[in-house]
């Protein structure tokens, strides 16, 4: 569905998980900032009095999103919504992609029946960003192509940020490789912005980043730390049924004043 140029919201609200918390985006007072508070300043500014809600939670699947985050962010008759969902579940051993679907189809429907702008966007390959996930990448080359059909069905705005080359470099992802860096939420929003005709936005978030320089004994040093930092606290959690976002809550769960 293509942009309204000039495109004017006074509410705007974040559904989604650790990405659209601002995971790997640190604010500087211990908490998270990411692409959605980004994009919620470059829009406040072309939108006086914008106010901004963000019911993400990290770890959350589409069916926890749309039990939990749905109906709180249709009680706020948004005008505009981000609705990011799916990087979780396709994560898991056990993969119901119909249901995945359905969560994420009940989701669009349900905003856009609403009257509200809804925006999604399509993920970069997670197998060029950790190669330890390359035997998912058909899962996410699949969900992405599904995505495009809900989207185009439901008129809901898509960024597809599968072929471009900037959303799969090391350097838009955190430590990781979960998480996008604060290189990849800056790149995120900006697209965003672009995909809404935001005043001042351009299409330079696409522009490639600066090739990193490294030797394969530094390559294989870098795969071995990853494995044992993150990759295998991450499977024991897996294994063990604990979730990151156990006894977290949305870090801003009411519309609130966009300070620009």
């Amino acid at each position: 569905m293509p942009p309204t140029a000039g495109a004017s919201f006074a509410r705007f609200v974040a559904l989604g998980d650790s990405q659209t918390e601002g995971l790997g985006d640190p604010d500087g007072h211990g908490g998270f900032r990411g692409w959605a508070d980004r994009f919620a300043a470059m829009l406040g500014a072309a939108n006086p009095g914008l106010h901004y809600a963000n019911l993400a939670v990290r770890g959350r699947r589409a069916g926890e999103i749309r039990a939990e985050q749905l109906e709180p962010a249709l009680a706020m008759r948004p005008d505009l919504a981000t609705v990011v969902a799916g990087m979780n579940d396709i994560l898991r051993p056990r993969f119901d992609r119909d249901a995945l679907l359905a969560d994420i189809d009940a989701m669009f429907t349900a905003l856009t029946g609403l009257g509200t702008k809804v925006v999604t966007f399509t993920f970069p390959d997670i197998g060029a960003v950790a190669p330890f996930a390359r035997p998912l990448s058909a899962r996410v080359h699949t969900l992405n192509a599904d995505l495009r059909e809900l989207a185009a069905r439901r008129g809901v705005t898509l960024v597809d940020f599968e072929p471009v080359a900037a959303a799969h470099h090391p350097r838009a992802w955190s430590d990781d490789r979960l998480h996008l860096s604060p290189v990849g939420h800056n790149i995120v929003a900006r697209a965003l912005a672009a995909a809404l005709t935001v005043p001042g936005a351009d299409d330079t978030w696409r522009d490639p980043l600066p090739p990193l320089t490294s030797t394969l004994v530094e390559k294989l040093n870098t795969e071995v730390r990853w494995t044992v930092q993150f990759l295998a606290p991450w499977v024991g959690r897996r294994l063990r049924g604990i979730s990151s976002g156990a006894g977290v809550e949305p870090k801003r769960p009411q519309l609130l004043p966009v300070l620009t």
